[in-house]
Protein backbone atom coordinates (compact mmCIF):
# COMPACT_ATOMS: atom_id res chain seq x y z
CA UNK A 1 0.00 0.00 0.00
CA UNK A 2 1.26 3.49 -0.35
CA UNK A 3 3.11 4.97 2.43
CA UNK A 4 1.06 8.17 3.18
CA UNK A 5 -1.65 9.86 1.49
CA UNK A 6 0.08 12.33 -0.24
CA UNK A 7 2.90 9.28 -1.91
CA UNK A 8 1.66 7.10 -4.90
CA UNK A 9 1.68 3.14 -4.47
CA UNK A 10 5.14 1.45 -5.77
CA UNK A 11 4.19 -1.73 -7.47
CA UNK A 12 6.94 -5.11 -6.86
CA UNK A 13 9.68 -5.58 -8.66
CA UNK A 14 7.87 -8.91 -10.24
CA UNK A 15 6.02 -7.96 -13.76
CA UNK A 16 1.92 -8.46 -13.62
CA UNK A 17 0.56 -11.23 -14.82
CA UNK A 18 -0.56 -9.95 -18.71
CA UNK A 19 -4.27 -11.10 -19.48
CA UNK A 20 -5.27 -12.53 -22.86
CA UNK A 21 -5.07 -10.52 -25.29
CA UNK A 22 -8.75 -9.51 -27.63
CA UNK A 23 -7.73 -6.14 -29.33
CA UNK A 24 -8.10 -7.47 -33.00
CA UNK A 25 -4.81 -7.97 -35.46
CA UNK A 26 -6.39 -5.10 -38.32
CA UNK A 27 -8.71 -5.26 -41.20
CA UNK A 28 -10.02 -9.10 -41.59
CA UNK A 29 -9.19 -10.73 -44.82
CA UNK A 30 -12.18 -10.43 -46.53
CA UNK A 31 -12.85 -6.54 -45.65
CA UNK A 32 -8.40 -6.27 -46.59
CA UNK A 33 -9.10 -5.80 -50.40
CA UNK A 34 -11.39 -3.00 -50.38
CA UNK A 35 -9.48 -1.19 -47.21
CA UNK A 36 -9.55 2.27 -49.23
CA UNK A 37 -12.78 2.38 -50.25
CA UNK A 38 -14.66 0.95 -47.04
CA UNK A 39 -18.87 1.49 -46.93
CA UNK A 40 -20.69 2.32 -44.30
CA UNK A 41 -21.84 -1.41 -44.31
CA UNK A 42 -18.37 -1.99 -44.25
CA UNK A 43 -17.52 -0.04 -41.09
CA UNK A 44 -20.51 -1.17 -39.01
CA UNK A 45 -19.16 -4.96 -39.82
CA UNK A 46 -15.73 -4.06 -37.88
CA UNK A 47 -17.56 -2.01 -35.50
CA UNK A 48 -19.61 -5.11 -34.24
CA UNK A 49 -16.33 -7.77 -35.18
CA UNK A 50 -14.13 -6.24 -32.74
CA UNK A 51 -16.24 -4.15 -30.35
CA UNK A 52 -15.70 -5.60 -26.57
CA UNK A 53 -19.01 -4.08 -25.81
CA UNK A 54 -20.88 -6.83 -28.01
CA UNK A 55 -18.35 -9.81 -26.55
CA UNK A 56 -19.76 -9.36 -22.99
CA UNK A 57 -23.22 -8.62 -23.89
CA UNK A 58 -22.86 -12.20 -25.74
CA UNK A 59 -20.93 -13.82 -23.21
CA UNK A 60 -23.84 -12.70 -20.63
CA UNK A 61 -26.03 -14.29 -23.40
CA UNK A 62 -24.42 -17.62 -23.64
CA UNK A 63 -24.03 -17.51 -19.54
CA UNK A 64 -27.76 -16.62 -18.99
CA UNK A 65 -28.69 -19.92 -21.61
CA UNK A 66 -26.71 -22.44 -19.50
CA UNK A 67 -28.29 -21.08 -16.11
CA UNK A 68 -31.69 -21.99 -17.85
CA UNK A 69 -30.57 -24.83 -18.74
CA UNK A 70 -29.12 -26.01 -15.70
CA UNK A 71 -32.21 -24.98 -13.82
CA UNK A 72 -34.29 -27.34 -16.05
CA UNK A 73 -32.17 -29.92 -13.52
CA UNK A 74 -35.05 -29.59 -10.68
CA UNK A 75 -37.12 -31.81 -13.05
CA UNK A 76 -34.91 -34.55 -13.14
CA UNK A 77 -33.69 -37.02 -10.37
CA UNK A 78 -29.86 -36.52 -8.58
CA UNK A 79 -28.11 -39.66 -8.88
CA UNK A 80 -25.09 -40.21 -7.01
CA UNK A 81 -22.61 -42.95 -7.13
CA UNK A 82 -19.75 -44.02 -4.56
CA UNK A 83 -17.28 -46.55 -3.97
CA UNK A 84 -15.86 -46.86 -1.07
CA UNK A 85 -13.61 -48.82 1.43
CA UNK A 86 -13.95 -49.46 5.16
CA UNK A 87 -11.54 -50.56 7.46
CA UNK A 88 -12.74 -51.51 10.91
CA UNK A 89 -11.49 -53.12 13.91
CA UNK A 90 -12.57 -52.68 17.55
CA UNK A 91 -10.87 -52.42 20.75
CA UNK A 92 -10.36 -55.64 22.92
CA UNK A 93 -13.57 -56.49 25.07
CA UNK A 94 -14.24 -58.53 28.17
CA UNK A 95 -17.13 -61.42 28.02
CA UNK A 96 -19.63 -62.13 30.67
CA UNK A 97 -17.50 -64.66 31.79
CA UNK A 98 -14.23 -62.39 32.49
CA UNK A 99 -12.46 -64.12 28.93
CA UNK A 100 -10.57 -60.97 27.07
CA UNK A 101 -12.58 -61.42 23.73
CA UNK A 102 -9.43 -60.18 21.02
CA UNK A 103 -10.24 -57.28 18.75
CA UNK A 104 -12.44 -57.75 15.82
CA UNK A 105 -10.76 -56.70 12.42
CA UNK A 106 -12.94 -56.62 9.33
CA UNK A 107 -12.51 -54.67 6.02
CA UNK A 108 -15.75 -53.29 4.17
CA UNK A 109 -15.69 -52.24 0.60
CA UNK A 110 -18.59 -52.29 -2.45
CA UNK A 111 -20.11 -49.72 -4.68
CA UNK A 112 -23.64 -47.53 -3.40
CA UNK A 113 -26.05 -45.25 -5.56
CA UNK A 114 -28.01 -42.66 -3.83
CA UNK A 115 -31.30 -41.14 -6.07
CA UNK A 116 -33.24 -37.74 -4.60
CA UNK A 117 -36.24 -36.62 -6.53
CA UNK A 118 -38.35 -33.90 -6.05
CA UNK A 119 -41.33 -35.31 -7.35
CA UNK A 120 -44.06 -32.63 -6.55
CA UNK A 121 -44.38 -28.73 -5.03
CA UNK A 122 -46.52 -26.41 -5.26
CA UNK A 123 -44.44 -23.43 -7.62
CA UNK A 124 -41.68 -22.95 -6.21
CA UNK A 125 -39.61 -25.24 -9.11
CA UNK A 126 -41.45 -23.54 -11.72
CA UNK A 127 -40.76 -20.28 -10.45
CA UNK A 128 -37.01 -20.40 -10.20
CA UNK A 129 -37.22 -22.19 -13.75
CA UNK A 130 -38.98 -19.10 -15.05
CA UNK A 131 -37.17 -16.85 -13.43
CA UNK A 132 -34.17 -18.27 -15.51
CA UNK A 133 -35.87 -18.21 -18.82
CA UNK A 134 -36.73 -14.57 -18.24
CA UNK A 135 -33.37 -14.00 -17.36
CA UNK A 136 -32.10 -15.93 -20.52
CA UNK A 137 -34.68 -13.55 -22.77
CA UNK A 138 -33.84 -10.47 -21.02
CA UNK A 139 -29.73 -11.00 -21.67
CA UNK A 140 -30.78 -11.43 -25.36
CA UNK A 141 -32.65 -8.66 -25.77
CA UNK A 142 -29.50 -6.79 -23.97
CA UNK A 143 -27.40 -8.25 -26.43
CA UNK A 144 -29.59 -6.90 -29.50
CA UNK A 145 -29.33 -3.16 -27.62
CA UNK A 146 -25.62 -3.61 -27.62
CA UNK A 147 -25.79 -3.89 -30.84
CA UNK A 148 -27.84 -0.96 -31.60
CA UNK A 149 -25.26 1.14 -29.46
CA UNK A 150 -22.18 -0.11 -30.91
CA UNK A 151 -23.76 1.00 -34.21
CA UNK A 152 -25.22 4.30 -33.81
CA UNK A 153 -21.65 4.98 -32.22
CA UNK A 154 -19.88 3.83 -35.35
CA UNK A 155 -22.44 5.76 -37.71
CA UNK A 156 -21.93 8.74 -35.54
CA UNK A 157 -18.00 8.70 -35.44
CA UNK A 158 -18.31 7.50 -39.53
CA UNK A 159 -20.68 10.87 -40.24
CA UNK A 160 -18.60 13.01 -38.22
CA UNK A 161 -15.88 12.08 -40.69
CA UNK A 162 -17.01 12.45 -43.23
CA UNK A 163 -18.16 15.71 -42.60
CA UNK A 164 -14.97 16.74 -41.79
CA UNK A 165 -13.78 15.51 -45.04
CA UNK A 166 -16.09 17.29 -46.88
CA UNK A 167 -15.58 20.35 -44.88
CA UNK A 168 -11.58 20.33 -45.87
CA UNK A 169 -12.90 19.63 -49.53
CA UNK A 170 -15.30 22.68 -49.44
CA UNK A 171 -12.13 24.61 -47.46
CA UNK A 172 -9.72 24.40 -49.93
CA UNK A 173 -12.42 25.37 -52.80
CA UNK A 174 -12.44 28.74 -50.40
CA UNK A 175 -8.63 28.77 -50.43
CA UNK A 176 -8.41 28.61 -54.17
CA UNK A 177 -10.64 31.07 -54.19
CA UNK A 178 -8.94 33.02 -52.14
CA UNK A 179 -5.88 32.65 -53.44
CA UNK A 180 -7.21 33.56 -56.91
CA UNK A 181 -8.18 36.69 -55.71
CA UNK A 182 -5.34 37.73 -54.08
CA UNK A 183 -3.16 36.92 -57.38
CA UNK A 184 -5.70 39.44 -59.39
CA UNK A 185 -5.53 42.40 -57.07
CA UNK A 186 -1.80 41.70 -57.14
CA UNK A 187 -2.10 42.04 -60.89
CA UNK A 188 -4.67 45.18 -61.09
CA UNK A 189 -2.10 47.29 -58.42
CA UNK A 190 0.60 46.77 -60.81
CA UNK A 191 -1.26 48.73 -63.84
CA UNK A 192 -2.55 50.92 -60.61
CA UNK A 193 -6.51 49.66 -60.49
CA UNK A 194 -5.88 48.21 -56.60
CA UNK A 195 -4.48 49.95 -53.42
CA UNK A 196 -2.64 48.41 -51.07
CA UNK A 197 -4.75 48.17 -48.57
CA UNK A 198 -7.07 46.09 -51.25
CA UNK A 199 -3.99 43.91 -51.73
CA UNK A 200 -3.57 43.80 -47.74
CA UNK A 201 -7.12 42.68 -47.49
CA UNK A 202 -6.81 39.91 -50.10
CA UNK A 203 -3.39 38.83 -48.48
CA UNK A 204 -5.62 38.85 -45.00
CA UNK A 205 -8.71 36.66 -46.46
CA UNK A 206 -5.88 34.28 -48.27
CA UNK A 207 -4.37 33.84 -44.45
CA UNK A 208 -7.46 33.59 -42.60
CA UNK A 209 -8.87 31.05 -45.17
CA UNK A 210 -5.74 28.85 -45.30
CA UNK A 211 -6.01 29.11 -41.31
CA UNK A 212 -9.29 27.76 -41.48
CA UNK A 213 -8.25 24.85 -43.71
CA UNK A 214 -5.40 23.68 -41.76
CA UNK A 215 -7.48 23.57 -38.87
CA UNK A 216 -10.20 21.34 -40.39
CA UNK A 217 -7.23 19.27 -41.74
CA UNK A 218 -6.35 19.14 -38.27
CA UNK A 219 -9.95 17.84 -37.42
CA UNK A 220 -9.88 15.26 -39.99
CA UNK A 221 -7.38 13.61 -38.43
CA UNK A 222 -9.00 13.46 -34.86
CA UNK A 223 -12.14 12.33 -36.54
CA UNK A 224 -10.24 9.41 -38.75
CA UNK A 225 -8.76 8.16 -35.73
CA UNK A 226 -12.08 7.95 -33.31
CA UNK A 227 -13.24 6.43 -36.43
CA UNK A 228 -10.88 3.66 -36.51
CA UNK A 229 -11.25 3.45 -32.45
CA UNK A 230 -15.12 2.88 -32.69
CA UNK A 231 -14.39 0.49 -35.51
CA UNK A 232 -12.26 -1.54 -32.90
CA UNK A 233 -8.99 -1.09 -35.05
CA UNK A 234 -5.46 0.98 -33.69
CA UNK A 235 -6.05 4.59 -34.78
CA UNK A 236 -3.27 4.76 -37.01
CA UNK A 237 -4.15 2.00 -39.16
CA UNK A 238 -4.39 2.80 -42.95
CA UNK A 239 -8.41 3.14 -44.35
CA UNK A 240 -10.08 5.24 -46.02
CA UNK A 241 -14.12 5.58 -46.98
CA UNK A 242 -15.41 5.25 -50.74
CA UNK A 243 -17.90 7.54 -52.35
CA UNK A 244 -20.93 8.43 -50.92
CA UNK A 245 -24.05 7.57 -52.56
CA UNK A 246 -26.67 10.06 -53.28
CA UNK A 247 -28.75 10.56 -50.59
CA UNK A 248 -31.98 11.84 -50.10
CA UNK A 249 -32.16 14.63 -47.94
CA UNK A 250 -35.78 15.42 -45.91
CA UNK A 251 -38.42 14.88 -42.97
CA UNK A 252 -39.41 11.13 -41.43
CA UNK A 253 -42.72 10.07 -43.25
CA UNK A 254 -44.49 8.32 -40.44
CA UNK A 255 -45.55 10.61 -37.82
CA UNK A 256 -44.20 10.82 -34.45
CA UNK A 257 -46.83 8.83 -32.70
CA UNK A 258 -46.86 5.93 -35.44
CA UNK A 259 -43.22 6.08 -34.48
CA UNK A 260 -43.02 5.90 -30.56
CA UNK A 261 -45.71 3.03 -31.21
CA UNK A 262 -43.33 1.20 -33.03
CA UNK A 263 -40.88 2.20 -30.25
CA UNK A 264 -42.40 0.40 -27.64
CA UNK A 265 -43.05 -3.01 -29.66
CA UNK A 266 -38.88 -2.73 -30.97
CA UNK A 267 -36.59 -1.50 -28.66
CA UNK A 268 -34.45 -4.31 -27.27
CA UNK A 269 -33.20 -2.31 -24.31
CA UNK A 270 -37.38 -1.65 -22.84
CA UNK A 271 -38.13 -5.66 -23.96
CA UNK A 272 -35.29 -6.91 -21.43
CA UNK A 273 -36.41 -4.55 -19.07
CA UNK A 274 -40.08 -6.10 -18.62
CA UNK A 275 -38.43 -9.77 -19.25
CA UNK A 276 -36.99 -8.79 -15.98
CA UNK A 277 -39.17 -7.86 -14.29
CA UNK A 278 -40.89 -10.95 -15.26
CA UNK A 279 -37.52 -12.64 -13.99
CA UNK A 280 -39.00 -10.89 -10.97
CA UNK A 281 -41.90 -12.76 -10.50
CA UNK A 282 -40.59 -16.04 -11.45
CA UNK A 283 -38.44 -15.65 -8.10
CA UNK A 284 -41.40 -14.11 -6.07
CA UNK A 285 -43.10 -17.75 -6.80
CA UNK A 286 -40.24 -19.84 -6.35
CA UNK A 287 -39.40 -17.94 -2.67
CA UNK A 288 -43.36 -19.11 -2.12
CA UNK A 289 -43.42 -22.29 -3.00
CA UNK A 290 -40.87 -22.79 -0.03
CA UNK A 291 -43.41 -21.73 2.30
CA UNK A 292 -45.51 -24.48 0.87
CA UNK A 293 -45.27 -28.91 1.38
CA UNK A 294 -43.20 -30.77 -1.33
CA UNK A 295 -43.29 -34.61 -1.80
CA UNK A 296 -39.56 -35.91 -2.73
CA UNK A 297 -38.05 -39.44 -3.08
CA UNK A 298 -34.91 -40.67 -2.42
CA UNK A 299 -33.10 -43.73 -1.81
CA UNK A 300 -29.72 -45.74 -1.80
CA UNK A 301 -29.06 -48.79 -2.91
CA UNK A 302 -25.47 -50.57 -2.65
CA UNK A 303 -23.65 -53.85 -2.38
CA UNK A 304 -21.30 -54.75 0.75
CA UNK A 305 -18.62 -57.22 0.21
CA UNK A 306 -16.72 -58.28 3.81
CA UNK A 307 -14.38 -61.14 4.22
CA UNK A 308 -16.79 -63.34 6.15
CA UNK A 309 -19.43 -62.69 2.98
CA UNK A 310 -16.46 -62.78 -0.08
CA UNK A 311 -19.54 -63.43 -2.25
CA UNK A 312 -21.44 -59.72 -1.03
CA UNK A 313 -24.89 -58.64 -0.35
CA UNK A 314 -27.06 -56.15 -1.44
CA UNK A 315 -28.54 -53.42 0.94
CA UNK A 316 -30.79 -50.47 -0.50
CA UNK A 317 -33.30 -48.07 0.71
CA UNK A 318 -36.30 -46.20 -0.74
CA UNK A 319 -38.03 -43.23 1.10
CA UNK A 320 -41.33 -40.96 0.11
CA UNK A 321 -41.80 -38.65 2.01
CA UNK A 322 -44.13 -35.10 2.95
CA UNK A 323 -41.58 -32.83 3.78
CA UNK A 324 -43.41 -29.72 5.86
CA UNK A 325 -41.81 -26.36 6.43
CA UNK A 326 -42.84 -25.57 9.78
CA UNK A 327 -40.59 -22.89 11.06
CA UNK A 328 -37.30 -21.02 9.92
CA UNK A 329 -37.16 -17.95 12.17
CA UNK A 330 -39.15 -16.30 9.81
CA UNK A 331 -36.69 -16.68 6.97
CA UNK A 332 -38.51 -17.63 4.08
CA UNK A 333 -41.46 -15.32 4.77
CA UNK A 334 -38.58 -12.61 4.62
CA UNK A 335 -37.54 -13.88 1.18
CA UNK A 336 -41.03 -13.62 -0.41
CA UNK A 337 -41.00 -10.11 0.95
CA UNK A 338 -37.87 -9.58 -0.67
CA UNK A 339 -38.75 -11.20 -4.05
CA UNK A 340 -41.99 -9.34 -4.16
CA UNK A 341 -39.95 -5.89 -3.10
CA UNK A 342 -37.35 -6.66 -5.95
CA UNK A 343 -40.57 -7.27 -8.57
CA UNK A 344 -41.67 -3.62 -7.66
CA UNK A 345 -38.66 -2.36 -8.33
CA UNK A 346 -38.19 -3.84 -11.25
CA UNK A 347 -41.48 -3.26 -12.46
CA UNK A 348 -40.64 0.65 -11.75
CA UNK A 349 -37.72 0.68 -13.79
CA UNK A 350 -39.48 -1.24 -16.68
CA UNK A 351 -41.68 1.92 -16.36
CA UNK A 352 -39.13 4.44 -16.56
CA UNK A 353 -37.41 2.57 -19.25
CA UNK A 354 -41.10 2.78 -21.73
CA UNK A 355 -41.48 6.90 -20.37
CA UNK A 356 -37.62 7.20 -21.48
CA UNK A 357 -38.28 5.00 -24.62
CA UNK A 358 -41.10 7.64 -25.41
CA UNK A 359 -39.44 10.66 -24.87
CA UNK A 360 -36.17 9.42 -26.94
CA UNK A 361 -38.23 9.00 -29.87
CA UNK A 362 -40.22 11.97 -29.57
CA UNK A 363 -36.87 14.16 -29.41
CA UNK A 364 -34.71 12.71 -32.18
CA UNK A 365 -38.37 12.60 -34.42
CA UNK A 366 -38.24 16.48 -33.86
CA UNK A 367 -34.29 16.90 -34.72
CA UNK A 368 -34.83 14.87 -37.63
CA UNK A 369 -37.50 17.04 -38.89
CA UNK A 370 -35.24 20.19 -37.61
CA UNK A 371 -32.18 18.76 -39.65
CA UNK A 372 -34.47 18.59 -42.68
CA UNK A 373 -35.49 22.23 -42.48
CA UNK A 374 -31.95 23.24 -41.81
CA UNK A 375 -30.61 21.15 -45.32
CA UNK A 376 -33.23 23.01 -47.17
CA UNK A 377 -31.94 26.34 -45.80
CA UNK A 378 -28.27 25.39 -46.05
CA UNK A 379 -29.07 24.31 -49.72
CA UNK A 380 -30.87 28.11 -50.51
CA UNK A 381 -28.04 29.62 -48.43
CA UNK A 382 -25.45 28.30 -50.77
CA UNK A 383 -27.19 29.13 -53.70
CA UNK A 384 -27.56 32.70 -53.35
CA UNK A 385 -24.16 33.33 -51.74
CA UNK A 386 -22.74 31.45 -54.82
CA UNK A 387 -25.05 33.87 -56.96
CA UNK A 388 -23.73 37.28 -54.91
CA UNK A 389 -20.71 35.70 -54.83
CA UNK A 390 -20.55 36.02 -58.85
CA UNK A 391 -22.35 39.35 -58.86
CA UNK A 392 -19.79 40.95 -57.01
CA UNK A 393 -17.00 39.42 -58.82
CA UNK A 394 -18.35 40.64 -62.29
CA UNK A 395 -18.80 43.83 -60.84
CA UNK A 396 -15.17 44.14 -59.03
CA UNK A 397 -13.74 42.73 -62.54
CA UNK A 398 -15.65 45.28 -64.69
CA UNK A 399 -14.42 47.77 -62.53
CA UNK A 400 -17.41 49.41 -60.47
CA UNK A 401 -17.72 47.09 -57.59
CA UNK A 402 -15.48 47.74 -54.12
CA UNK A 403 -13.04 45.12 -53.49
CA UNK A 404 -14.45 44.66 -49.84
CA UNK A 405 -17.81 43.60 -51.19
CA UNK A 406 -15.90 40.93 -52.95
CA UNK A 407 -14.06 39.61 -50.00
CA UNK A 408 -18.07 39.42 -47.82
CA UNK A 409 -18.94 38.00 -50.68
CA UNK A 410 -16.38 35.09 -50.49
CA UNK A 411 -16.61 34.70 -46.76
CA UNK A 412 -20.44 34.57 -46.54
CA UNK A 413 -20.35 31.79 -49.52
CA UNK A 414 -17.13 29.80 -47.71
CA UNK A 415 -19.66 30.07 -44.67
CA UNK A 416 -22.44 28.69 -46.63
CA UNK A 417 -20.63 25.92 -47.80
CA UNK A 418 -19.71 24.78 -44.84
CA UNK A 419 -22.97 24.97 -43.01
CA UNK A 420 -24.18 22.94 -45.99
CA UNK A 421 -21.75 20.71 -45.73
CA UNK A 422 -22.71 20.11 -41.45
CA UNK A 423 -26.45 20.75 -42.59
CA UNK A 424 -26.47 17.41 -44.19
CA UNK A 425 -24.19 15.14 -42.03
CA UNK A 426 -26.02 16.40 -39.23
CA UNK A 427 -29.40 14.86 -40.63
CA UNK A 428 -27.45 11.96 -41.11
CA UNK A 429 -26.67 11.48 -38.01
CA UNK A 430 -30.06 12.94 -36.73
CA UNK A 431 -31.72 9.84 -39.16
CA UNK A 432 -29.37 7.39 -37.41
CA UNK A 433 -30.56 8.69 -33.79
CA UNK A 434 -34.12 8.40 -34.78
CA UNK A 435 -33.42 4.80 -36.20
CA UNK A 436 -31.85 3.64 -32.71
CA UNK A 437 -34.29 5.55 -30.73
CA UNK A 438 -36.92 3.35 -32.51
CA UNK A 439 -35.44 0.70 -31.96
CA UNK A 440 -35.13 -0.04 -35.84
CA UNK A 441 -31.18 0.37 -37.02
CA UNK A 442 -29.75 -3.30 -38.14
CA UNK A 443 -26.72 -4.65 -38.09
CA UNK A 444 -25.68 -3.80 -41.54
CA UNK A 445 -26.51 0.18 -40.61
CA UNK A 446 -29.39 0.66 -42.49
CA UNK A 447 -32.09 3.00 -40.48
CA UNK A 448 -35.25 1.25 -41.81
CA UNK A 449 -36.76 4.96 -41.55
CA UNK A 450 -39.01 6.78 -44.17
CA UNK A 451 -37.91 10.11 -45.40
CA UNK A 452 -39.69 12.32 -47.07
CA UNK A 453 -37.26 13.84 -49.85
CA UNK A 454 -37.05 17.86 -49.60
CA UNK A 455 -33.85 17.61 -51.72
CA UNK A 456 -32.40 15.32 -54.37
CA UNK A 457 -29.24 16.99 -54.77
CA UNK A 458 -26.20 14.89 -54.52
CA UNK A 459 -23.83 14.85 -51.24
CA UNK A 460 -21.02 17.09 -52.14
CA UNK A 461 -18.02 15.35 -53.42
CA UNK A 462 -16.07 13.34 -50.96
Amino acid sequence: MAPAPNKTWTPPAAPRDSLPSTAPAGVPADLAARVDSLTLGDVVDLALRNNPETQISWANARAASAAYGGSKALYYPTIDAEIGVTRLKSSPTFSNDSVLRPPLTQTNYGPTVSVSWLIADLGGRAGTIEAARQGLIAADWTHNATIQNVVLEVESAYFNYMANKALVESERLSVKEAQTSLESTQQRQNVGLATVADVLQAKTAFSQATLTLESTEGDLQTTRGALAAAMGLPANAPYDIGAVPVTNVGPATDSVDTLIARAVQARPDLAAAEAQYRQAIGNVRAARGNLFPSIQLSGTGGRTYVQTLPSGATNYTLTLGLEIPIFSGFSRQYAVKQARAEADAALGRAASTRQQVIFQVFSSYYGLQTAARRVRTADDLLASAQASEDAALGRYRAGVGLFVDLLTAQSALASARAQQVQARWTWQTALAQLAHDTGVLDTAGLTNIRVTPDSTREVPPQ
